[in-house]
């Protein structure tokens, strides 16, 4: 805690963060999101997406990859100088963890999330079944909801447990969205047990069902989220069941093709949020 401390010079009120620059499926820090933690979330969501451009783009190798991605490690637990290291990312996230007293190690696993994903690309490996493909939604989505649902003050396990089945599943359906862009890079997220008994149509609806009964079963959170936070929950899960469906109708051609939200799917995902 002494290297937050250290690093945070700035009152809450001026604490900015990285604008939304990717595009997302679902909301980030969106209008509907409660003004004054709207710092915080973008600071979170900044960190993320940086460390995640770091496993992912560019032309760098994997010693690189892994080397910055440790970096990031010493900059979030306080042993980097963070106003010289990244201060866009790591002076508004601090000041994050200090005001909110946020639970450093959730982070810290997204950043063991990316690093497996660095380490898989390079072996080529792949998921034996659909548990090992959830320790790693564990890992890399699960961290997220929990981060939310201590900025909005929601603790009790009931809600935890349901936050992170909402998390898995929309990770799960971001790989199954992302298949075609996912294979080339040498990602294989298809679980080998079911992909060597399946035709790709079976293989396909039975990802969708397991990511949509998952999805499902967290769904009830919503009503534990206050305010708009938990319309802006609403609207995630249906804009991750509606990615769903468009997998789903793809069948074996999300292989090839990426599925989108577009803008037409919008009212439909509002008009389903009303009745959850």
């Amino acid at each position: 805690m002494q290297g937050f401390m250290a690093s945070s010079t700035h009152p809450s009120a001026e604490v900015q963060a990285l604008p939304v620059t990717h595009p997302e499926n679902f909301p980030v820090a969106s209008w509907l999101c409660p003004p004054a933690l709207r710092p915080a979330i973008a600071a979170i969501y900044a960190f993320a997406r940086a460390a995640d451009d770091i496993a992912d783009e560019g032309q760098m190798t994997t010693a690189q990859r892994l080397q910055e991605l440790e970096d990031f490690r010493q900059a979030l637990h306080g042993t980097i100088l963070t106003t010289a290291f990244h201060p866009a990312i790591f002076v508004p996230l601090h000041q994050v963890i200090v005001d909110k007293a946020l639970p450093v190690e959730l982070l810290d696993d997204l950043l063991k999330a990316f690093e497996q994903d660095v380490t898989a690309s390079e072996q080529g490996s792949n998921y034996a079944d659909l548990p090992a493909l959830l320790r790693y939604c564990k890992l890399s989505a699960n961290p997220v909801g929990r981060l939310l649902l201590h900025l909005y003050a929601v603790h009790d396990e009931s809600a935890l447990a349901k936050s992170d089945a909402i998390c898995s599943a929309l990770q799960l359906i971001n790989f199954w969205q992302d298949l075609s862009e996912d294979i080339p890079r040498g990602r294989f997220y298809l679980p080998q047990d079911l992909a060597a008994k399946l035709n790709q149509t079976e293989l396909i609806e039975s990802l969708c069902l397991h990511a949509h009964d998952l999805m499902m079963s967290g769904a009830p959170l919503v009503h534990q989220v206050p305010g708009r936070a938990g319309w802006e929950l609403r609207l995630v899960v249906q804009g991750g069941l509606r990615i769903l469906e468009k997998v789903r109708k793809l069948g074996p051609r999300a292989m090839h093709i990426r599925p989108q939200l577009r803008l037409w799917d919008i009212p439909l995902m509002f008009w389903r949020s009303l009745w959850m």
